[in-house]
């Protein structure tokens, strides 16, 4: 077991160990092997970080470090492992110490998808509160430029109306075809001469006896 202090506030503390696992998880059968294991993760730093009343809620694991537990199965977990561990206030943070290429690639892009989240989530938070203030501009008696509320929930419902009609439309005009076509496939085309003049020698062949 490695014990590396690296940075120490008033508030926070980071350090990184390497947690032995392998005594924790053979004493357990083999389908509760992982889960003893991520269990020991955090026992382990319950007592080095010193949560006081022992609460292992407080202990946070990354999803990377999970899934670096979990990924050789539930019946055969790692052995070791090397974890980085922030503690602020009563909680504590763990995350793997040393990432792979590939844990790398998937850190950068949920911590990508996190970021695009956020964003739409904070430009749907300025729409409302700008619909809100000319809301309470309108109510006042001062005359807003933009449109309030009810009036962009009426436009939305205007345009949806309008698309429903067009799709019933559309519809309507794909069933006329159909019956125009069926209409069209029963119905005997005009024969040419040419047509009329070889069933007309057909007959006669047929009545003679040949």
């Amino acid at each position: 077991m490695a014990d590396k202090k690296i940075e120490t506030k008033s508030d926070k503390v980071e350090r990184e160990y390497v947690i032995p696992l392998r005594p924790e998880w053979r004493k357990v059968s083999e389908y509760k092997r992982t889960n003893k294991a991520v269990k020991a993760v955090k026992e382990f730093l319950v007592r080095h970080m010193k949560i006081r009343d022992r609460d292992l809620n407080k202990i946070k694991v990354d999803k990377l470090l999970n899934e670096a537990i979990w990924s050789r199965g539930i019946k055969h977990p790692v052995t070791k492992i090397k974890v980085r561990a922030i503690k602020e206030g009563n909680i504590v943070r763990v995350e793997l110490a040393e990432l792979t290429n590939d844990m790398k690639f998937k850190k950068a892009r949920s911590e990508k998808r996190d970021q695009k989240a956020r964003e739409v989530v904070e430009s749907k938070k300025s729409t409302m509160e700008k619909l809100k203030e000319t809301a309470a501009g309108v109510g006042k008696g001062s005359k807003a430029e933009t449109p309030t509320i009810e009036t962009a929930t009426e436009e939305a419902e205007k345009k949806e109306e309008a698309k429903e009609k067009e799709a019933a439309t559309a519809e309507a005009e794909k069933k006329i075809e159909k019956e125009i076509s069926k209409a069209e496939k029963h119905t005997t085309k005009p024969k040419s001469p040419k047509q009329e003049k070889n069933q007309q020698t057909g007959y006669n062949a047929v009545s003679r006896g040949r």
